[in-house]
């Protein structure tokens, strides 16, 4: 039997999150420690293009997890604390989810997609242009820089392989430039 027959049988022809039952397709649960339908729920198209576009996400919508949450299928409950986590600024999310139990590895499953770690203390490097830059990426001066305690003056259009980030301060890297490691503020420097 397909996996898809196997979720509809399961779910009743309705999406496992929110209830409907128009327009159901498979949803493949990200980083599933199990394949076929233990890896999988049927979800109507309006959770599935919520779930991979953010911007398209309306916090109402998911108020159903108050009910999914409890479902007894682990993939079911894993999704719901994921979409839980990622509305958890909405306020009331949080309620749900200080009621919700897992089982450790479903628990585990559920945070391997990073939902729920806390970013708002992370430092973000970007670029003159707001690209995000990160640590090994190559990027190119944009402007001529004197470097401070050298004669060294490190030209326009150098390249500067394999930067490090500052975790300090958002605004500085450090590569090399002329055999010579420096550092360097983001505003003059263009991602490769």
């Amino acid at each position: 039997m397909s996996v898809e027959r196997v979720l509809q049988q399961r779910s009743n022809n309705q999406c496992e999150l929110c209830g409907s039952s128009e327009k159901l397709g498979v949803y493949n649960v990200p980083s599933s420690p199990k394949d076929g339908d233990e890896a999988a729920i049927l979800v109507c198209n309006t959770c599935n293009s919520q779930i991979k576009n953010p911007d398209q996400r309306d916090p109402n919508h998911w108020r159903c997890l108050n009910d999914s949450m409890w479902s007894t299928v682990p993939a079911v409950q894993v999704m719901a604390y994921r979409m839980l986590q990622r509305l958890k600024a909405e306020g009331w999310p949080q309620d749900l989810i200080d009621m919700m139990y897992m089982e450790e590895d479903q628990l585990a499953w559920a945070k391997a997609e990073g939902d729920g770690v806390d970013t708002s203390n992370q430092l973000v490097h970007r670029d003159s242009n707001g690209v995000v830059l990160q640590a090994g990426d190559s990027v190119v001066l944009i402007k001529d820089l004197k470097v401070k305690g050298s004669s060294l003056v490190a030209k326009q259009g150098a390249a500067v392989r394999r930067i490090s980030l500052d975790h300090e301060n958002e605004k500085y890297i450090e590569g090399k430039v002329d055999g010579q490691q420096i550092v360097i503020i983001t505003d003059y420097v263009k991602k490769i």
